[in-house]
C-alpha cells in the first residue's frame, strides 16, 4: 500500500517539477545589469588586462638577484669568490615602480569602464525587449480590434448596409494585423536571447521573462554644457591620463638606464700553497656599467613613441568622450520632449479611433475612415513606445559615460 502511494505521488510530482523547471525566470533590470557586469563573457578580457598590469607591478617591485662568481687561477691566491649586488634602489627602481603603478591604475579604470559598458549593453537590451513586449501588446490589441471590425463588416453586409468590398478590406486588414503580431513576437524572442547572451547565459532557448515595465525615466537634469564640463573626469579619460603618466615615467626610466645599475662587489680570495697568506683575503669594490656599445637608444625611442601615442589617445579620448556625453544628453532631452507631445497625441488618437468605430457601426462613416483612424492611433502609440525606449537608452548611456573613478588611489 505504501509503495502504491509513493508511486502515485511520484507520478503527480514529476510532471509538476518538469513544468516548474520549464517556466522562465523572472528577471528585473537591476538583476540583468548586475549579472552582465559580473559574469559577462567580454569581462574576461578586462580581467586579464588588469591581471597583467598587476604582474608588471610585481616585476617592477622585485629586487635584482645578486651575482655569485667563483674563479680559479694559477696565480696566488688561486681561489676567488665574489658576489655583486646591483644598486637598483638608488637609480631605477622608484621610477620603474611608479610607472607600473600608473599602468595598473589605468588598467583598473579600463576594467571599471568595461563593466559599465557591459551593464549598459544589458540595460539597453532589456529596454529594447521591454519595447518589443509593449509592441506585442499593441499589435495583439490591434489584431483583436481588426477582427472585431471584420465581424462588424460581415454583420453590416448581412443587413445590407455594407458591400463585399468592405468585408474583403476588413479581412485583409485583420490578416495584416495578425502578421504584425507574429513578427513582434519573433522580435521579442530575439531580444530576450540577446539579453541572455550578454548576461553569460545559454541563448539556445528563452529562459527569462521581464519583470519590469516600460516607463519614462526619472528626472535627471543634465545640460550639454554641464556634461561637457564633466567629461574630463570620467573613467575613460582618467584611464588615458594614467596611461600617459605611465608612458612618461617609462621614458624617464629608459633615459636613466643609459648608464645601467652600479653594484657593490664583495668577496674573498683563498688558496695560497706557499702558506705565506693564511685565512681569507677580503675583496670589496664597485661595479659601473660603461655605455660603450649600447646607449639604450632602441628602448628610449620605443618609450618616446609610446608616450606620443598615449598623448594622442588622451586627446582623442577627451574629444570623443565629450562628444558622446553631449550627444547622449541631447538625445535624452529630445526624447523627453517627444514623450510630452506623444502623451497628448495618444489620448486624442485613441478617442478618434473609438469614435470612428462607433460611427461605422451606425453607418455614419465608411470603412476607410475607421482604418485610417486605427492606423493613426497605432502609429502614435508605437511612436510613444519607441520614444520611451529612446529616453531610457539615452539616460543609461549618459549614466555610463559620466561615471567617475573612485577617489581612492590604491597602489
Amino acid at each position: 500500500m505504501r509503495t502504491l502511494i509513493r508511486l502515485i505521488l511520484l507520478a503527480l510530482l514529476v510532471p509538476l517539477a518538469a513544468a516548474t523547471a520549464q517556466q522562465p525566470m523572472r528577471l528585473s533590470r537591476a538583476d540583468a545589469t548586475a549579472a552582465a557586469a559580473d559574469r559577462g563573457p567580454r569581462l574576461a578580457l578586462a580581467r586579464a588586462d588588469t591581471a597583467r598590469a598587476g604582474a608588471q607591478l610585481l616585476s617592477a617591485r622585485a629586487f635584482p638577484n645578486p651575482t655569485l662568481s667563483a674563479i680559479y687561477t694559477k696565480d696566488i691566491p688561486r681561489y676567488h669568490v665574489t658576489a655583486e649586488l646591483p644598486f637598483d634602489f638608488l637609480t631605477l627602481r622608484g621610477t620603474r615602480v611608479r610607472s607600473a603603478e600608473a599602468g595598473q591604475l589605468a588598467a583598473r579604470y579600463r576594467f571599471a569602464f568595461s563593466r559599465e559598458l557591459l551593464a549598459l549593453d544589458a540595460d539597453t537590451t532589456y529596454t529594447r525587449a521591454l519595447a518589443a513586449q509593449a509592441h506585442i501588446a499593441l499589435s495583439r490589441r490591434d489584431a483583436q480590434a481588426a477582427d472585431s471590425l471584420r465581424r462588424i463588416a460581415i454583420a453590416r453586409r448581412a443587413a445590407g448596409d455594407a458591400s463585399d468590398l468592405d468585408v474583403e478590406l476588413a479581412a485583409v486588414n485583420a490578416g495584416q494585423r495578425a502578421n504584425i503580431a507574429a513578427a513582434d513576437s519573433i522580435t521579442l524572442v530575439s531580444f530576450l536571447l540577446d539579453l541572455q547572451s550578454v548576461m553569460g547565459m545559454a541563448s539556445d532557448r528563452v529562459a527569462i521573462a521581464l519583470s519590469d515595465t516600460l516607463a519614462p525615466p526619472t528626472a535627471m537634469v543634465v545640460t550639454s554644457d554641464t556634461a561637457a564640463r564633466g567629461a574630463d573626469a570620467t573613467l575613460q579619460v582618467a584611464s588615458a591620463v594614467a596611461t600617459l603618466e605611465a608612458a612618461d615615467l617609462t621614458v624617464r626610466l629608459e633615459r636613466r638606464s643609459i648608464f645601467g645599475m652600479p653594484g657593490l662587489v664583495v668577496g674573498f680570495d683563498a688558496g695560497d700553497p706557499t702558506g705565506d697568506t693564511k685565512g681569507l683575503l677580503p675583496t670589496v669594490g664597485l661595479a659601473f656599467p660603461l655605455p660603450v656599445f649600447n646607449r639604450n637608444r632602441g628602448p628610449m625611442a620605443a618609450a618616446q613613441a609610446e608616450r606620443d601615442r598615449a598623448t594622442a589617445e588622451l586627446a582623442i579620448t577627451q574629444v570623443e568622450t565629450r562628444g558622446a556625453i553631449v550627444r547622449a544628453a541631447r538625445e535624452r532631452t529630445g526624447a523627453l520632449a517627444r514623450l510630452t507631445r506623444d502623451s497628448l497625441l495618444v489620448t486624442s488618437a485613441n478617442r478618434v479611433a473609438a469614435m470612428s468605430l462607433a460611427a461605422y457601426r451606425e453607418g455614419a462613416v465608411p470603412l476607410t475612415s475607421v482604418l485610417e483612424a486605427q492606423r493613426n492611433a497605432r502609429e502614435v502609440l508605437g511612436q510613444y513606445i519607441d520614444d520611451v525606449a529612446s529616453a531610457l537608452v539615452a539616460t543609461a548611456t549618459l549614466h555610463a559615460l559620466t561615471r567617475t573613478p573612485s577617489p581612492e588611489r590604491q597602489p
